[in-house]
């Protein structure tokens, strides 16, 4: 069974990111990264949930509870089937970034539920 680190380095390798390009993503130090890979520490649930976002996968298969990566790993699907990053034109990116700002805006205002009333 391979553990957690082997797990983390072979979905970052898989997708080509250095260390510093997932913990840049992960929102980590390369040195804690590093000690993950290594099984030196275990990542607390905010690291780990942070970790599995950035490799697109679960922290279900992070931890060696299913042996598929993601639901879209599965399924054979993944953003290279759409041309990778580096196919994406600058109209893309910014119809992309404002997606993903609206969809950001949207969950913080469910989050926050209740806390402001709503208009009638």
């Amino acid at each position: 069974m391979q553990s957690l680190g082997d797990r983390i380095k072979f979905l970052r390798e898989k997708k080509n990111m250095t260390q510093k390009d997932l913990a840049a993503a992960a929102g980590l130090t390369v040195v804690q990264l590093s000690r993950y890979e290594t099984g030196d520490r275990k990542p607390d649930p905010e690291a780990l949930r942070g970790i599995a976002d950035a490799l697109d996968s679960s922290a279900d298969y992070l931890l060696g509870r299913t042996e598929a990566p993601s639901e879209s790993y599965d399924k054979g699907a993944s953003l290279s089937f759409y041309g990778g990053p580096e196919a994406y034109t600058s109209d893309e990116i910014a119809m992309m970034e404002a997606a993903l700002k609206a969809y950001r805006e949207q969950k913080k205002k469910l989050l926050d539920g209740g806390s402001e009333n709503p208009k009638n």
